[in-house]
């Protein structure tokens, strides 16, 4: 077999999957931007949960933000998960009658501590509707609870995913987030297939019916989860309520890190559970990462030009800095070593966050079994 045999060979299918992430990533930009219609009236009593663990400079940011909402029937629960810096200090300091600062030390056997604090929280909830949202989200604007919910309402869905402003530090690592948000999952076919695989939530800013949520529990039933998100997007999707992604970008903001040492440890305990989780589907999924965003455009300058081309539309649609994107081939250098220092990491069970262990093996799909409050 000849040199350029072999190459063609290596080229076609790798010119076949970036054809096809081009087609997803353009998709999906079409699909965002097409904002369902929202009334003005669309606001039932809405509750806030989020989980706090050592997030007392991030509550300091957020809660001014949810305590100056313009919601009419609007409570905000913050469990606090056995945290070791001055977050409850920050919640009892917090003057409004609509915050519910709840507190447990450390969560129960077979609970992930997200999982087991947003659970809590949903035992005091209220509302006709809940907002997950992480601590180190931001509202942007006085009315981002009214939009983000006469959004959810408009969209004629009774889960919905957010697609937040992401902001802060590390934005190398943090731009590939969006990303693969934008390039790895067609949204459109979520409620248009059966394959639960073809489903996810961002756990950063999601909402669900109080009666959906309730008539299936999908924390309890990913509890020891530490991507809930994506099981929880799939385990719905399974009861029949697929998400929708919301551009929320002009709603909601999450400032995820503060350096790039505390960004690659957040994605570390991830990364390799994204990735399948089991040495096997991790070995297939890395092998096809590292022929699309090493190897093929090493092998064409066409291939370079697709990689720049595909991070640059999904930087604008996130509005990333374009430094970012002129730098995009060290992003993805720089994602694939942390994907490879995650695989060690979880096969040694040395991965740590905020003082706890992170379960080290992949989780199975979460039971179909509805668990009824």
């Amino acid at each position: 077999m000849t040199a350029e045999l072999t190459l063609l060979i290596l080229i076609l299918p790798l010119a076949f999957v970036h054809v096809g992430i081009w087609g997803v990533v353009l998709v999906n930009l079409a699909y965002i931007r097409r904002q369902p219609s929202a009334s003005a009236d669309s606001c039932p009593s809405l509750s806030v949960c989020i989980p706090a663990r050592n997030e007392a400079d991030n509550l300091r940011r957020l809660l001014p933000t949810l305590t100056d909402q313009e919601y009419p029937d609007l409570e905000i629960l913050v469990w606090d998960d056995g945290s070791e810096d001055d977050t409850w200090e920050v919640l009892m300091a917090a003057q409004d009658s609509r915050l519910t600062a709840l507190q447990g030390a450390d969560p129960p056997p077979g609970w992930v501590g997200k999982v087991h604090a947003l659970h809590q929280c949903t035992r005091q909830a209220t509302g006709e509707c809940y907002l997950f949202l992480d601590a180190d989200a931001e509202l942007r604007r006085p009315d981002a609870l009214r939009q983000l919910v006469a959004r959810h309402v408009g969209s004629r869905t009774q889960v919905s995913s957010g697609f937040p402003r992401l902001q802060g530090s590390a934005l190398l690592l943090v731009s590939l987030v969006p990303h693969a948000l934008l390039s790895s999952l067609p949204w459109p076919l979520v409620p248009r297939t059966k394959l639960p695989a073809l489903s996810a939530l961002n756990g950063q800013c999601w909402l669900v019916n109080r009666d959906v949520y309730h008539r299936h529990e999908p924390h309890a039933q990913v509890k020891d989860a530490v991507l809930e998100d994506v099981a929880i997007g799939r385990y719905l999707k399974r009861q029949g309520h697929p998400p929708t992604l919301l551009d929320v970008q002009d709603l909601v903001a999450v400032h995820m890190y503060e350096g790039f040492v505390e960004a690659w440890r957040g994605f570390r305990k991830n990364a390799y559970l994204l990735l399948g989780g089991t040495p096997g589907r991790f070995a297939v999924m890395y092998g096809g990462f590292l022929l699309t965003w090493l190897v093929a455009p090493l092998l064409s300058i066409w291939f370079l030009a697709s990689l720049y081309g595909l991070k640059f539309m999904t930087d604008r649609a996130s509005g990333m800095p374009l430094r970012i994107t002129v730098l995009a081939p060290l992003s993805y250098l720089l994602g694939l070593i942390l994907q490879f220092d995650s695989a060690v990491h979880h096969w040694s069970d040395r991965v740590r966050w905020k003082g706890r262990s992170v379960p080290s093996s992949a989780r199975e799909e979460a039971s179909p079994a509805p668990t009824n409050r």
